[in-house]
């Protein structure tokens, strides 16, 4: 599995992360056993980025259940920031559910602490507030989490981007927005920031309309889109999104969940064939070619990333 630097921090990661949202859903039918045999084999391959959040339900808890065993073989991304709608006593983005969102990230997830703990989507008003960053900071200087970041999209990633406080960026990257590129992956990479793509394949909206986490906004998009390749297999569509993702500069790890783990195993398996050529061989972010969507902006999805 090909690592890349991430950013200014110590950290070597997998070019694939695996995104832990889908295992902790009410509709998952994997068991217990298959999400065990899913993560030991992934961590097998070299996958060293688990990225999860408070609000992922039994997400956390069962990537401590299964694997915490192997602690030193991963890199924890976890999140936070939601309260009484992830069973928390204060309001979303109280700054008081910090304190107990962390302490039940760590304790779900058998550790001591977590690698990289960011803010999860909350908007660029919240920020300017000031209380939930310097929580975050003193977070890190206890040692509870190596590193800070803030995972959202748009003029609210860019404001966290511009505050120079983070050390991580994570973002929405894929066939179906594609906003970040202009935006914000720039900036952030000038302050040698870690950046993650979230939802590098668009949730598979091509197989997967009308489930959970498949975003209408995405399907929606790629009908206005309409690339050629959407016209190709499911696997090859997939490939096409994944290996496009991972030729953005300055994208270090991309983050793809599933409870399934042949769909994994494609997955490695197309990021082992490298990254896609990439328009002019620019060595900026670019759009992918003929994309007239790439300034439409952020597509807001009220799903789990």
């Amino acid at each position: 599995m090909e690592t890349r630097k991430f950013g200014k921090t110590d950290m070597k990661v997998s070019v694939l992360g695996f995104g832990s949202a889908e295992i902790g859903m009410d509709s998952s039918k994997a068991t217990d056993r298959e999400v065990g045999d899913l993560l030991n084999a992934l961590l097998d391959k070299g996958v060293n980025v688990l990225d999860s959040a408070s609000s992922y339900k039994r997400s956390e808890s069962l990537i401590g259940q299964l694997v915490s065993s192997r602690r030193s073989e991963y890199y924890v991304f976890s999140k936070l920031g939601e309260g009484e709608s992830v069973g928390l006593p204060y309001p979303d983005w109280d700054v008081r559910n910090v304190r107990p969102s962390i302490e039940r990230t760590l304790r779900d997830l058998r550790t001591d602490y977590v690698d990289l703990m960011m803010i999860h989507s909350c908007s660029e008003a919240v920020l300017r507030q000031g209380d939930l960053i310097e929580a975050l900071r003193d977070l890190k200087r206890e040692g509870l989490t190596r590193y800070i970041g803030y995972s959202g999209d748009s003029t609210d990633a860019l404001y966290a981007v511009n505050t120079g406080v983070f050390d991580a960026l994570e973002t929405s990257i894929n066939i179906a927005d594609q906003e970040a590129l202009q935006l914000t992956v720039s900036e952030a990479a000038k302050r040698d920031m870690g950046i993650i793509a979230k939802r590098p394949i668009a949730n598979a909206v091509w197989v997967r309309q009308g489930l959970e986490n498949a975003p209408d906004p995405y399907v929606e998009r790629l009908e206005k889109l309409n690339y050629p390749f959407l016209k190709n297999d499911s696997d090859a569509i997939a490939e096409k999104a994944l290996r496009f993702v991972l030729s953005v500069p300055y994208v270090d790890s991309a983050i793809v969940g599933t409870t399934n783990l042949a769909h994994f195993r494609q997955n490695i398996g197309y990021a082992a064939k490298g990254e896609a050529p990439r328009p002019g061989n620019s060595r900026h972010p670019q759009p992918l070619a003929g994309d007239p969507g790439a300034g439409l902006g952020g597509v807001e999805v009220g799903v789990a990333d």
